[in-house]
């Protein structure tokens, strides 16, 4: 039986047949007649957001430069990237973790002499406006306690939110229970939607999530590339991810997660049937 068939055989309402992405779709279609904020008024707008949120009152902790050599060139990385099937519990440097992070959606080239009122980051992004917030939680890697961290692009740093190894309770979180705790790192892209949607209304959380693609992408080419094991995860129950995180999981939530570590031997041979 096909998915077709199956969501035509379940009683309406069901999640397999709830019609609300449907819905979402049509009602975020752009037309050639809508109309956008004035300029002024989004360049006034984003002058009063935060590019990133700051979390001043919690420990910097300041990265490293993100100049991790890498052991495969893009096109490798492209042709290799699988999505991991298990790893080995193993501690990393904090130069890998800051390469990661600046390659993921850290800040690649200044805006003087543009129009642009923003630093340009190292994925494309809905008017510029750059909606998303990177978490990490860590038990594995050399000279990080143990806890959940934020990551500053514009400072390229680390905040220490919470001491404590937490990768129990995120497995009871996400459907790969075996890689939360395996992975050296799990890494949370969120979003802060307003600075989208406030632009683009409902389109804007369509570019929120193209956009947390991207990221994800970035990392899985990156980690590629280290030679590191990589699974991005959407499998994930929302809200005690969000409750985590300490964000209220509306106007702030997460959107996409991904597990990073070193290649379980065991599951090099299934490399190949990754994603």
């Amino acid at each position: 039986m096909d998915r077709v068939e199956l969501a035509r055989r379940l009683r309406p309402g069901t999640r397999w047949d709830s019609g609300v992405w449907e819905l979402f779709h049509e009602n975020s279609k752009a037309g050639r007649y809508d109309a956008f904020p004035p300029p002024e008024f989004i360049t006034q707008r984003m002058d009063r957001m935060l590019q990133s949120l700051g979390y001043e009152q919690y420990p910097a902790v300041p990265l490293p430069r993100p100049d991790e050599p890498m052991e495969l060139g893009l096109a490798d990385a492209l042709l290799t990237r699988a999505s991991a099937r298990g790893m080995a519990p193993t501690r990393h440097g904090l130069s890998q973790l800051a390469t990661l992070l600046h390659h993921a959606y850290g800040i690649t080239r200044d805006n003087q002499g543009t129009v642009f009122p923003r630093p340009f980051r190292a994925v494309p992004s809905g008017g510029a406006l750059y909606p998303l917030e990177i978490y990490v939680h860590t038990a594995r890697v050399e000279e990080l306690e143990a806890g959940l961290y934020h990551y500053n692009p514009l400072r390229h740093e680390l905040r220490f939110l919470r001491h404590g190894d937490d990768s129990r309770r995120l497995s009871e979180a996400v459907v790969q229970r075996n890689l939360a705790v395996d992975a050296s790192l799990i890494i949370f892209i969120t979003a802060v939607f307003e600075r989208s949607v406030f632009k683009y209304g409902d389109r804007g959380y369509r570019f929120v999530l193209i956009e947390a693609g991207h990221v994800g992408q970035n990392l899985a080419l990156t980690a590629a590339a280290m030679g590191l094991a990589c699974l991005t995860i959407g499998g994930y129950a929302d809200r005690q991810i969000d409750d985590l995180l300490g964000i209220d999981g509306v106007s702030h939530s997460a959107v996409y997660l991904a597990a990073i570590g070193s290649p379980a031997p065991e599951a090099a041979d299934m490399q190949g049937f990754g994603h």
